[in-house]
């Protein structure tokens, strides 16, 4: 048996959804800048897509811009933001992704401020409030769900400071678009970020919602595609694949949830019956926290460093955020920004509407063999 509960790092296509973009393969090879009729066939499929992306999070059409996925969309609007919109000054937390963390890196001339978290990952909105009271030109940017533990971060708070004090208002949503609904006609957003492949559509394709307001130059130069804000012909399959992947992710949305915060509960609370000293990385509370994303913190045991790799072996696929567990030298740096421990292995579970309560019980099986006699007293 195999299991898959890596679902945070990207999800399987859903079957409508190849079918979608088989369909468009065979039938849609137009060029969409060409004006004869297979060109504007194809180019009506992508603002179709348009037209129900917008529609699904309630925006207007001409504030989605197709992008290659979440990274690029991050990095438009905080290069946009820098050197388009006048912002000086940046202020995040030190457990974003690193598309976007990277990205304010980049940016060399512009302060830089970081939001207090608390040991479960939320940030201090009376923090957030003080350091936006300064008066600058301040762009805000944080996470909807934290990647790696989970936390979700209340956007309509954070929006109205944004707007009670001038600032824009970045959200990496690319965690839970398709997961929650999300409203931007009650919610004041200036950008938000999404990738396909989190929601059961195919990689290297995404968007950027920018508010309508707003006017930035290109990352990509090129030709006058997506209203000349991204040049290059566009991933007509990967759009039309996507809209529908979308589309089936907000139909019957609170039963996806129901089922998978099922499952997440059904395993912590199964690993706390046979894994003595375990914990968890990020807020339990089901409301504080994405539905699909389970960080569990193993109790010391000898082999750590191998726990990823002796799942794989037995069959099931999860990640891991720290040393111990990925292999990599410096650890994870969402746990280093909520004081987490790097030394104790840690591994993240994610869930999907795909997977099975028996697969669970399949993992629990695997994850006891891995830990049997080997816990460091």
């Amino acid at each position: 048996m195999r299991v898959y509960l890596d679902n945070a790092a990207t999800t399987p296509m859903a079957p409508e959804v190849i079918e979608v973009m088989t369909e468009v393969m065979k039938n849609n090879f137009g060029n969409p800048s060409s004006q004869h009729s297979f060109g504007r066939e194809s180019k009506a499929i992508i603002e179709h897509a348009r037209r129900s992306i917008a529609q699904l999070i309630h925006s207007e059409p001409k504030e989605i811009i197709f992008t290659s996925g979440g990274t690029e969309a991050d990095n438009m609007a905080i290069t946009g933001s820098v050197n388009d919109l006048g912002v000086t000054r940046i202020i995040s937390s030190p457990i974003e992704h690193h598309a976007v963390g990277h990205s304010i890196d980049a940016q060399k001339k512009i302060k830089y401020d970081q939001v207090k978290l608390s040991s479960t990952g939320q940030i201090d909105l009376k923090h957030l409030e003080e350091l936006l009271k300064t008066g600058e030109k301040t762009l805000v940017s944080l996470m909807h769900a934290n990647n790696e533990i989970g936390t979700l971060l209340d956007l309509k708070a954070v929006s109205e400071l944004c707007k009670k004090y001038g600032a824009l208002f970045h959200s990496d949503t690319v965690q839970t678009m398709g997961h929650y609904p999300i409203n931007l006609k009650e919610i004041q957003i200036d950008f938000i970020t999404c990738a396909a492949h989190k929601f059961h559509g195919p990689k290297g394709i995404g968007f950027l919602y920018m508010n309508k307001n707003l006017k930035i130059t290109p990352v990509i130069h090129g030709g006058s595609q997506e209203r000349g804000l991204r040049g290059g012909t566009e991933n007509l399959i990967g759009i039309a694949g996507m809209a529908k992947a979308l589309e089936i992710a907000n139909h019957e949305i609170s039963e996806h949830q129901h089922y998978v915060q099922g499952l997440k509960s059904y395993m912590m609370e199964q690993l706390k019956k046979r894994v003595p000293g375990v914990d968890f990385y990020g807020e339990t509370d089901p409301s504080k926290s994405l539905y699909t994303v389970l960080n569990v913190k193993f109790p010391d045991f000898e082999n750590k460093s191998m726990m990823l790799f002796l799942l794989d072996l037995d069959g099931v696929a999860c990640s891991g955020g720290s040393a111990c567990t990925s292999g990599a030298s410096t650890g994870s740096h969402v746990l280093r920004g909520i004081n987490g421990d790097n030394n104790k292995p840690n591994v993240r579970f994610s869930f999907s509407r795909y997977t099975k309560k028996e697969e669970i019980d399949y993992a629990l099986e695997k994850i006891e063999k891995v830990l049997a006699g080997q816990l460091v007293k």
